[in-house]
Parts: C-alpha cells; structure tokens; sequence
C-alpha cells in the first residue's frame, strides 16, 4: 500500500493545482469540490479526515480559505516548494483566463443571452456547494457510525446554533467560528472521547487491506 501524501515533483503537482485552476468555474464551491475531488477520491493523496483538518484549519485563519487550503496541502505534498508551486499553479493560469474573460465582458454584458446565461449559473453554483457540503460530512458519518449518534446530535446543535447566529442574529462571521471553536472545546473534549488521530486511520486502514 502508498502510504497517504507522497512527496512530489514540483512540476507534477504544478500541472496538478493548473488543471483545477483552469476547471474552477463557478467560483469557490467548484474549487474546493475539485480540491477534494483530485486529491481525495482520483489521487488518494490525502485522507477525508485530513482534507477535513486542512479545510477546518483554513476555515479558522483570516483571508482567503481556498489559498489556505492549497498552501497546506502543498506544503504536506511537496515541502516549501510544494507551497510555491500549489500557488503558482492555482492562480496564475485562471487570473490570466479571468483578466481576458473580464476585458471580454465588457463588450457583450448587456447582450440578454448573456445576461440569461449569468442567471443559469447561480442555481448550479448552489448545486456545487451542496455536493460540497456531502463531501465534507461523510468523514462525520463514519465518526458517527464507530461512535454513536450523540456526536451527530451534537454536531447538528452546532449547525442550528451557528446558522441562527448568522440569520437572525447578524453576527460577524469571525465571531461565530470562534464562537463555535469554544463551544467545540466544552462539547466534544468534556461529553465526547477524542477522534482517532489521522495516524491511528491510516493504520486501521493498512489492517484492513490486509485482512481483506
């Protein structure tokens, strides 16, 4: 068995970040799908519960969470350079293409196809972001199937109070992630045992392959 997040060439993950910066149309929820998509499911370079533990990670940082993302998953592929490369590879070749498209644009935006067109889209960026939302909570599904439904009781406790919190109440989105961290800490560390480290998954997995 390859063990999870091999080091790799710098011109090999380059192609790999270019490759889903020219196919993120529709903005953050079609990148972070083919994010999870090339390297959890096509690759197998990373575990779901460690793309979880990056996106949670970037999720808690200040600025633009798909380029956290991309620097801790270069970094775990490929060392510094990895970051480099990750970087260069997601940007470079979409903000060239989005520079062009955006001059282009400009001429034709008040044609009523177009406009139509730009209506079509927002419903599937919609579609995106749940198909996203699936990916991200089967890691759950399987802490929930090892250890009860009162880690999913509590999960969804999190997810009425978090969306009440933003609704409703209006309250600035840093806020509530620190908010939700605090809460994290007095529900899952007093009432629930630890997950498993991402070590102890890879092992368990590594027994299972050689069982079966």
């Amino acid at each position: 068995m390859k063990p999870h997040g091999p080091k790799l060439g710098n011109w090999r993950l380059f192609r790999v970040w270019a490759s889903i910066g020219l196919q993120s149309f529709g903005g953050g929820a079609s990148t972070t799908y083919l994010i999870y998509s090339t390297f959890v499911e096509r690759r197998g370079w990373l575990l779901p519960e460690e793309y979880n533990q990056f996106w949670n990670l970037s999720v808690m940082t200040p600025g633009i969470n798909i380029l956290a993302l991309t620097i801790l998953v270069g970094r775990k592929l490929g060392g510094m350079w990895g970051v480099v490369v990750s970087l260069a590879g997601l940007l470079l070749p979409s903000a060239t293409i989005t520079c062009l498209l955006t001059a282009g644009f400009l001429r034709v935006q008040g044609i009523a196809a177009v406009q139509a067109m730009l209506r079509g889209v927002i419903p599937a960026t919609a579609g995106l972001m749940l198909v996203v939302g699936i990916k991200y909570a089967q890691p759950l599904l399987k802490e929930i199937k090892a250890e009860g439904f009162l880690r999913l009781f509590i999960s969804l406790v999190v997810v009425l109070l978090v969306t009440l919190a933003i609704v409703l109440l209006q309250v600035a989105v840093a806020l509530v992630l620190i908010g939700a961290a605090l809460l994290g800490i007095l529900l899952f560390s007093w009432l629930l045992p630890p997950p498993a480290p991402v070590a102890d998954v890879e092992k368990v997995k590594e027994m299972e392959e050689i069982h079966d």
